[in-house]
């Protein structure tokens, strides 16, 4: 028995080489406007070596799991260093939010392309000749009215759009880093978040009395290199702090709710978080106990840039709602779904209706010892009805996926990265997107379709091929 136990940790730690491999090999290809069905196919064989690792983890000991997980999801999480940001520009937001903050300025107060702010350029981030010829660069005028230059800044012509905690992340990076180190120190900052998820999620397994195995969900995610490390999306950050605050909200409301506040308060989409951490509360005063913090420390933190800027803190928040077509059921395939059986001017009130139910279902029926459970539910669900663009806004669904162990829903993450890293391909991005979401809503409906008949017949796979052990048993809130 000692041998087939160490054939399958060899087999998985075999598996986690070949991933990291894989990792640095997409990592450090550039094709994501030149070849984006070449990278797609590369990012294909990472899920899938991603899901062989899983899976073979189930069989090795309990005593090497986390071990694995660790030390696996370091090693993966480090391959998004191999190489500046491949697939996104938001971080180069990021430094020059920071640079200007560390100017005594609001980074609300001007856009990047504003002269007043010239003096603040630099070669990297404000490149010109040869060096503008990327085509993910965007021309702005010289300081003074002079030649044309360029910025690796993605609409630099608008202020931006980041919360009070985020840009307090990024003015943290910039103090901390020496002088020309450009991307690492961001790129260096989503590692260490990262890992610091993993250890996150471990402890509350184990604290819950979960399997330490479903942190690998997480870990090992070609999701976390690609977006939370290479690309260096200050995501993670409100990714920490929501699984902080819904482990803390079982026993803490008012802690639970003020570290979901600052969650929504980095990247706002943690806000969706908020129905699972009230799961199954009955009493106006628990529910407070939790909404009334998590405002309070969004008011708070915002307060500072308010009564410094001059402008409003909301940035470009409108226009990117409007750009990103959430108002227009027929831009950049938004509902794709719902538009596959209703009229495009249906979609969003069909998304509204869906949602209030959904929403309506957790508080009514959610575990109040498991709100992540509600939250994942929640989550996934605004995922495949809003079918979005931006592969790095599952990260907070992944974690989710850890903490609660239903790994079907990792498949709406992969159709987010495979619709993300097919735009420049060529080819109908409606359908594209149609087909990437249609089969993670496939694969969820028969995977909760098992998971239903596995409960019925006395077995459980919330992590395929281990029982769950039981939970230790809690007294409810008073």
């Amino acid at each position: 028995m000692s041998s087939v136990i160490s054939r399958r940790t060899l087999a998985t730690a075999l598996l986690l080489a070949a991933l990291a491999a894989v990792l640095a090999l997409t990592v450090r290809r550039d094709g994501y406007y030149t070849d984006a069905v070449g990278l797609a196919w590369w990012y294909g064989a990472c899920w899938l070596l991603f899901a062989a690792a899983v899976w073979c983890l189930r069989r090795a000991p309990a005593r090497h799991a986390v071990a694995l997980v660790l030390g696996g999801g370091a090693v993966v999480a480090a391959t998004g260093l191999l190489a500046p940001p491949a697939t996104s520009t938001d971080m180069f937001r990021y430094a020059w939010d920071g640079r200007v903050q560390a100017a005594g300025i609001s980074p609300y107060d001007h856009t990047p392309a504003d002269p007043a702010l010239a003096a603040l350029r630099d070669g990297w981030l404000f490149p010109s000749g040869a060096a503008c010829t990327g085509r993910d660069r965007a021309r702005i005028e010289g300081p003074g009215g002079g030649a044309l230059h360029c910025t690796r800044l993605n609409r630099p012509n608008v202020p931006t759009i980041y919360p009070p905690v985020a840009e307090g992340y990024f003015l943290l990076v910039h103090t901390l880093s020496p002088d020309g180190t450009r991307h690492k120190p961001l790129q260096t900052g989503g590692a260490l978040l990262s890992v610091g998820v993993t250890g996150a999620l471990l402890l509350v397994l184990r604290r819950r009395g979960g399997d330490p195995r479903q942190a690998a969900y997480w870990a090992w995610c070609p999701a976390v290199p690609l977006e939370a490390v290479n690309n260096a999306h200050a995501d993670v950050l409100g990714v920490l702090l929501g699984v902080a605050g819904l482990a803390v909200v079982v026993r803490q409301r008012v802690a639970g709710g003020a570290l979901l506040g600052a969650a929504t308060a980095t990247k706002l989409l943690p806000a969706i978080l908020l129905p699972g951490a009230l799961s199954g509360v009955r009493r106006w005063r628990d529910a407070a106990a939790v909404l009334l913090p998590a405002g309070a420390v969004v008011a708070l933190v915002y307060l500072p840039y308010v009564l410094l800027s001059r402008r409003s803190v909301l940035g470009y928040l409108s226009g990117y709602v409007e750009e990103e077509g959430y108002g227009d059921a027929a831009a950049r395939s938004r509902y794709a779904l719902l538009r596959l059986v209703l009229p495009d001017g249906w979609a969003a009130w069909a998304l509204a209706a869906a949602m209030v139910c959904v929403v309506g279902y957790v508080l009514r029926r959610g575990d109040p010892e498991r709100p992540w459970s509600g939250a994942l539910l929640v989550t996934g669900t605004a995922f495949l009805l809003l079918t979005p663009g931006y592969s790095w806004y599952a990260l907070l669904l992944v974690a989710l996926v850890a903490l609660d162990g239903r790994w079907e829903w990792l498949t709406v993450a992969a159709a987010g990265a495979a619709k993300y890293v097919s735009v420049h391909s060529g080819g109908d991005a409606f359908a594209i997107t149609a087909w990437a979401y249609g089969a993670a809503a496939v694969a969820v409906l028969a995977g909760c379709a098992l998971r239903r008949r596995a409960r019925h017949s006395g077995a459980d796979t919330s992590a395929p091929g281990v029982p769950r052990r039981p939970f230790p048993e809690v007294r409810p809130h008073r």
